[in-house]
């Protein structure tokens, strides 16, 4: 699995060193809503009222980013009838803990694979100074 785009910033904090405003609040929409689910145009309005005075967002960007989660396992979906035909309702793959997981997961991947020497010893070396830093507890 590779999160579709990860383009990493590690200037950012939280889901913003990986995603955009909107998907960060596409995902917030459909982990709310768990256990009804959420439409794209549920996501849509929603995410474009958070975003209200920032920007609009394309009700394309959105599916095309839900979609692309689903493609991820991030996000699972059901289709349903509705007056215009079918329609998706997206649920949960995973969690926000386990999006977490993901994303570190990826990044590691991606990262050993190539450069899989620098990445195991810069592992070792964070790793090393987080337990020095904590030892002291």
């Amino acid at each position: 699995m590779n999160i579709v785009p990860l383009v990493l910033d590690p200037s950012k904090s939280g889901f913003e060193k990986v995603l955009r405003d909107y998907q960060i609040e596409s995902l917030k929409m459909v982990w709310g809503n768990v256990e009804t689910g959420a439409t794209s145009r549920e996501v849509y309005l929603h995410v474009n009222k958070a975003l209200e005075g920032v920007r609009t967002v394309s009700r394309a960007s959105i599916i095309n980013f839900l979609n692309s989660m689903c493609d991820e396992g991030v996000l699972t979906y059901e289709e349903e009838t509705c007056k215009g035909g079918m329609r998706r309702k997206y649920f949960p793959g995973l969690d926000e803990e386990g999006f977490k997981k993901y994303i570190a997961k990826s990044v590691f991947d991606s990262l050993l694979k190539d450069f899989p020497e620098q990445t195991k010893e810069a592992l070792k070396e964070s790793l090393g100074a987080q337990a020095s830093q904590y030892s002291g507890l």
